[in-house]
């Protein structure tokens, strides 16, 4: 994961942590309260509405940067050959 340039006046957390906190609830598709209970047990108290606030303000860079990762529809991959066993007999199978 990439750390977002946040800016981190006014906020308790290092960015790291405010990253951290944002890419699970994008990446992972979790409720605010699931959120705010795996940080608890990381040792990161931090209310579910501030998950909220920090979704709203730094979720689209995180969810932009998940995006451009994934693979796109039109990407195909290629097979140059293969090994085919059919009834106990080993064949390749090549591409063209």
């Amino acid at each position: 994961m990439q750390t977002l340039k946040i800016n981190d006046k006014r906020h308790r957390f290092p960015p790291q942590i405010i990253a951290h906190v944002v890419w699970l609830y994008v990446r992972f598709n979790l409720s605010l309260r699931e959120v705010e209970e795996l940080m608890l047990k990381r040792g990161v108290d931090v209310s579910y509405e501030t998950v909220r606030r920090w979704t709203v303000k730094s979720g689209p860079l995180i969810a932009h940067g998940l995006r451009r990762r994934q693979p796109r529809p039109g990407d195909v991959g290629h097979l140059d050959e293969v090994l085919v066993k059919i009834a106990g007999r080993s064949y390749w199978l090549a591409g063209g």
